[in-house]
């Protein structure tokens, strides 16, 4: 066994838990929603989500704008393929009627808004009396999609503010991962961003390093008392209009 593969047979899995924790959310959360409920996918990109609703009336927007290479600065897909999408608009103007929607869900979306507050407003116009809002975004990100990049993140008490100023009642904010989780994360891109912004990579004796620092941040994960409340991979908030 070569030691670059021994290296990576040895990581622990600390830092790689923030999109499955997030999809094993956001299923379990649409599972709750009844059957045959009409719910809008907003910013709904590649509808990637689409396959947890099969049980829902599905209806997909995004502005459709993003082409995977964005302006090239930052981390962008490569290729995008939005699909068909049933919505064109700008999220904070959808072309529906008032009350529109049981639910409507927002995966990772937030910080690509030059105002997500606005969003938020458009949300509460669409949903129904006793309708839900499921919102994902992260509470710190690198720039991703730029130019379509406008924050790097948002607190729980960015939406105890905004969603209950717009008529929504909070049930659920849970944060994914933790301060420990977040940091093994953004070790793990040395390696890449490494190469692309100094033209290097780590040696032998820097790679077994960072294999240290892991296992360390792991330990500590596994002891973790609250330290979401200072760095966590993003917040999942499941609400309901009033």
């Amino acid at each position: 066994m070569s030691i670059k593969n021994l290296l990576k047979s040895v990581r622990p899995s600390v830092g790689r838990s923030n999109e499955s924790t997030r999809e094993c959310w956001l299923e379990d959360t649409l599972k709750s929603i009844p059957d045959n409920s009409r719910i809008l996918d907003t910013g709904a990109g590649t509808q990637q989500y689409r396959k947890f609703c099969k049980h829902l009336d599905y209806v997909s927007q995004d502005f459709g704008e993003y082409d995977g290479q964005g302006n090239s600065a930052g981390l962008q897909m490569g290729e995008f393929d939005y699909g068909k999408l049933d919505i064109v608009s700008d999220i904070t103007s959808i072309p529906e009627p008032d009350s529109s929607f049981d639910s409507i869900m927002c995966i990772e979306v937030l910080e690509h808004l030059p105002d997500p507050v606005q969003a938020i407003k458009e949300f509460s116009r669409l949903i129904k009396p006793k309708g839900h809002l499921i919102l994902t975004a992260p509470f710190c990100s690198l720039t991703h999609f730029a130019p379509y990049h406008f924050s790097t993140g948002f607190n729980r008490y960015w939406y105890e503010k905004h969603l209950t100023a717009n008529g929504f009642k909070i049930i659920e904010i849970a944060p994914n991962g933790n301060f420990f989780e977040f940091v093994a994360q953004e070790i793990d891109r040395i390696g890449s961003i490494s190469k692309r912004y100094s033209k290097s990579k780590p040696g032998l004796l820097e790679r077994l390093s960072v294999l240290i620092t892991l296992r360390m941040l792991s330990r500590f994960s596994k002891r973790d008392n609250g330290s979401s409340d200072l760095l966590c991979f993003g917040y999942h908030v499941h609400a309901i209009k009033d």
